[in-house]
């Protein structure tokens, strides 16, 4: 115990006290915030600053505001990397199921070919996903903020 701390009579030590314990319905959810955007300030400066956000360089005290982005093309891009994540694991979770229920109605024995759907899926199909996906975060679009 330190010194100048009240004991603890009557009292658990792993329970949770009341200002820890969320509150139901007092809060909100903040707005999702995207990946932060790289800015490279003329001094040589470079922070990750998340979208919206104005950072003030410590070198040279110029002021960047990323909220000069148009917002439907930010956002439009962040909706289609999220859409080829969801492909890949729908396509998994799709095959998932389908072994699954082979598995399970037609014969125990198939699912011994699920190794060779995995290796199938590892050696040809990321690989092929990787580079499509890397192809097009190339050609994305780079904006030129201008200091304020």
């Amino acid at each position: 115990m330190v010194p100048g701390d009240t004991p603890r009579i009557g009292r658990d030590r792993n329970t949770v006290s009341p200002r820890t314990q969320p509150t139901v319905g007092s809060g909100t959810i903040a707005r999702v915030k995207g990946p932060p955007i790289t800015v490279s300030c003329k001094c040589g400066e470079v922070r990750h600053v998340p979208y919206g956000e104005t950072w003030t360089c410590e070198t040279c005290g110029r002021r960047w505001n990323t909220a000069q982005i148009p917002e439907a093309e930010y956002w439009g891009i962040m909706r289609e990397m999220r859409n080829y994540r969801v492909v890949v694991v729908g396509i998994a979770l799709g095959l998932a199921v389908v072994f699954g229920a082979l598995a399970l109605t037609v014969a125990e024995n198939l699912i011994l070919l699920l190794p060779i759907v995995l290796a199938f899926w590892l050696i040809w199909f990321m690989p092929w996903w990787r580079r499509r996906l890397r192809r097009r975060t190339r050609e994305l679009p780079s904006w030129q903020l201008t200091p304020e």
